[in-house]
């Protein structure tokens, strides 16, 4: 009897299906951002683990932290508060001593857990070095509306080329919430404002920011798991009950999208691993905001060919398609369209027009299993549906065996052979015996 083959356990296919991200993200300079709330968190060893992992795969880190909490415990001692109007907050002196005494500690702490070293542990034989300094110029926000903001400020350069300096020795760039003026003033930033502006100087790969709760959800409470920049604006506009801190991370990242950083990350910083889930599995764990759509349906390219065999491949082995050669699929590119995601061919179909009879035929729709909820395969026979209707054709055909009752669902009704087109007929294979169906769509 031939051997049985070993089946990878879960933890084999899972490395080897994130390797193409460890390749990808080498070398790559990424923007983390969270804030106090984490610091303060008991887990957040776990996340300086996973930290200083990314570091040890190549990655350059440059670390942005807050320290609310801190600062408001500070004051809270003192029997004040932080004040906030409009939105911005009120430094004065004795907040600012406040801000700078949490700040330090915030950033000692972040140092010495990346310093760990111990044996048994996920930091043994880690050498990390964390480089901080002032590498943030930043001016007063002033007075507005007749508010005197004192000593809270904004963003107004980022030595970029100092923090390349220690990005390229191998360090980690730790940036506390501070900022400072050539005439030696302090002032007390935004953290989100702080790491979009340090994203965009930098022209980072990517800014990850770790929220409170489950990041961005959407009015049923479900994960947004990817938008654009303009959607993330509308959604701004439109919502007004969003989570303090994600709808300032929000719209940071919609600045530094706009701005030229390519991807944005909102991630809620409760789930454990979630930096490692977002970034080493095609799904991730948050939201994704891109100035493109991550998951694109778009005309196929030569460049598509594997990708479409690997999708046609199972389904031609059990007889469900047809089989096509891939010298075949390169001359008939142009008639499939393919949706992509994050650079992989998660479905695809093609149209073949047969212009005379105003008919066209659809075939090859195939979904990867993995993919095969959130409809996809429904839509994307509704922008083929209209994809037809915008050449002038009014009906659309199958030729199925297995998958009548998924097309008379969605409005196939049955027919006869003699009812395609001629052309089609005479190739028409009666040993595979397949059913025809066909479906108005309107002209």
């Amino acid at each position: 009897m031939p051997a049985k083959k070993n089946k990878p356990d879960s933890f084999v296919e899972w490395f080897r299906s994130s390797s193409p991200y460890i390749h990808a993200h080498r070398g790559s300079t990424f923007v983390i951002l969270f804030g106090g709330e984490a610091v303060a968190d008991d887990a957040f060893p776990n996340l300086i683990h996973d930290i200083a992992l990314l570091q040890g795969l190549g990655i350059r880190l440059v670390l942005v932290h807050g320290a609310r909490p801190q600062i408001e415990q500070r004051l809270g001692r003192q029997g004040a508060g932080m004040q906030y109007i409009g939105g911005l907050r009120v430094t004065d002196d004795a907040a600012l001593a406040c801000v700078k005494e949490a700040a330090g500690a915030v950033r000692v702490e972040i140092e010495a857990l990346l310093s760990m070293g111990l044996a048994n542990s996920p930091m043994a034989g880690v050498r990390i070095r964390v480089a901080s300094g002032n590498f943030v110029t930043a001016r007063p926000i002033g007075v507005r509306d007749g508010v005197d903001y004192g000593h809270t400020g904004e963003v107004r350069r980022i030595d970029a080329e100092a923090i390349r300096r220690q990005l390229e020795a191998g360090a980690i760039a730790l940036i506390p919430p501070l900022g400072y003026s050539p005439t030696g003033e302090v002032f007390n930033l935004g953290a989100a404002d702080l790491a979009a502006a340090t994203a965009t100087a930098l022209g980072a790969d990517k800014l990850i920011a770790l929220v409170e709760g489950r990041g961005l959800v959407d009015t049923r409470n479900r994960l947004v798991t990817n938008i654009t920049a303009r959607e993330a604006e509308a959604i701004l506009g439109r919502r007004k009950r969003l989570p303090e801190d994600v709808a300032q991370y929000l719209r940071a990242a919609v600045r530094a999208c706009r701005r030229g950083v390519k991807r944005i990350h909102l991630l809620g910083r409760q789930m454990d691993g979630a930096l490692l889930r977002e970034l080493f599995t095609r799904d991730g764990a948050g939201t994704l905001i891109s100035a493109e759509p991550y998951e694109d349906t778009r005309t196929a390219r030569i460049e598509d060919v594997g990708g479409i065999l690997e999708l046609l491949a199972p389904l031609e082995a059990t007889g469900k398609l047809v089989r096509r050669s891939r010298d075949l699929l390169e001359t008939e590119i142009e008639h499939f369209t393919v949706v992509e995601r994050d650079g992989m061919v998660i479905a695809c179909a093609a149209l073949y027009p047969y212009e005379r009879e105003a008919m066209a035929e659809l075939a090859c729709l195939v979904v990867h299993p993995d993919y095969q909820h959130n409809k996809r395969g429904e839509a994307l026979l509704q922008h083929l549906e209209a994809k037809a209707r915008a050449r002038g054709i009014g009906a659309l055909f199958v030729l199925t065996t297995q998958a009548a009752h998924w097309f008379r669902e969605r409005g196939f009704e049955p027919s006869l052979l003699q009812k395609l087109p001629m052309k089609k007929r005479q190739l028409y294979n009666y040993r595979r015996n397949a059913k025809v169906f066909i479906k108005t769509v309107g002209a």
